[in-house]
């Protein structure tokens, strides 16, 4: 048996906004098929209609965990969840399923949607995968937070990932088993039918089981260009703070976008088409900087990278943009209170 990574998309804190809200579409689409209003979906929740298509908008652990319990509640069929997970589409999960669309093979569109599985907006703390022999294994973790909508959360994330990856593919996905941590429901037949394999009710632990052969398979879809650049975005909104200002937003893709990745004040506002003296103004007037913009990016680059990946602290510090590890271990130490080595989850 092979562990090959181990990420955590969901914050500790419950009400940090760091979640997009992409997926949410067709949950809405399928309950508004019953007759049930995008309003009555959000009611309660703090989260308003409108942000929806707002790809910046965010919302919190506690809030989407909200909006499933009043699709729950409000749906007129039980396996509401199912059907609207099987609505997802491509553009649906916007850059980050054309990042996976793109992707050479499945394997590597499978590891890109676990190192940026927070856009996916996931209900569960902590997701491993695995391989043993013929099989793949992806495995939930943290599951106790989830409460009474536990069963809605997996019937949703498992129809919609599915569905996600089949498109990938353009073909079935060839899953082996699916174990749940609870009793079969009552449309428990629908479970084989969505997912066209054996169901496990009433398990320990929540699994998904696929052939392994698959992460070979050749993406249809694949580009080479198209998949940078859409992972260079993803990079790029996973730096984002909700209702920054535009240019910062411009600055950061600039940034992402440049051979550098880096580069000086200089470069990227001649990128930007403004005098260095006009960037570090209009800046200010916002109350910014560029360094801070760059540490920001970072930091945050950083903390993804040692949180869902196994990527050793060097390599970290050359993707985020220093010369050697002692100066990222400080600069690090200096953003968080903690060593990059201490603030690594521990496996």
């Amino acid at each position: 048996m092979r562990l090959v990574k181990v990420v955590t998309p969901v914050s500790g804190d419950p009400d940090s906004r760091t979640q997009i809200l992409v997926g949410l579409g067709a949950l809405a689409a399928e309950l508004a098929a019953e007759g049930v209003s995008v309003h009555d979906l959000f009611a309660r929740t703090g989260v308003t209609v409108d942000q929806l298509e707002d790809v910046h908008a965010r919302i919190s652990h506690r809030q989407r965990l909200a909006i499933y319990r009043n699709a729950k509640k409000l749906a007129k069929r039980p396996d509401i969840g199912l059907l609207a997970g099987a609505r997802q589409r491509i553009s649906d999960y916007g850059i980050y399923g054309y990042a996976m669309v793109s992707s050479r093979t499945f394997g590597d569109a499978l590891m890109f949607s676990l190192d940026h599985v927070t856009m996916a907006g996931p209900a569960v703390r902590q997701i491993s995968f695995r391989i043993d022999g013929t099989t793949a294994i992806l495995r939930s973790h943290g599951l106790d937070t989830l409460g009474d909508v536990l069963p809605f959360a997996a019937e949703f994330w498992r129809s919609s990932m599915t569905s996600l990856f089949s498109r990938v593919l353009e073909a079935p996905f060839p899953t082996r088993r699916m174990v749940f941590p609870f009793p079969p429901p009552v449309h428990w037949r629908n479970y084989e039918r969505m997912f066209n394999c054996p169901i496990d009710f009433g398990a320990e632990t929540m699994e998904w089981h696929f052939h392994a052969d698959v992460l070979g398979q050749l993406c249809p879809n694949a580009n080479p260009i198209t998949a940078k650049i859409c992972q260079q975005v993803c990079d790029v909104v996973l730096t984002e703070s909700p209702g920054e200002p535009e240019l910062a937003r411009k600055i950061r893709a600039a940034c992402l976008n440049s051979p550098n990745r880096f580069p000086a004040a200089s470069e990227t506002a001649s990128e930007l088409g403004l005098s260095v003296r006009t960037l570090h103004r209009k800046l200010a007037d916002n109350g910014l900087s560029y360094q801070s913009i760059l540490d920001g990016m970072r930091r945050a680059l950083a903390t993804e990278l040692l949180e869902n990946t196994h990527m050793a602290i060097d390599q970290v510090a050359e993707r985020v943009g220093f010369a050697d590890a002692t100066s990222f271990r400080k600069a690090f130490k200096k953003w968080t209170g903690h060593s990059p080595s201490d603030f690594r989850p521990r496996r």
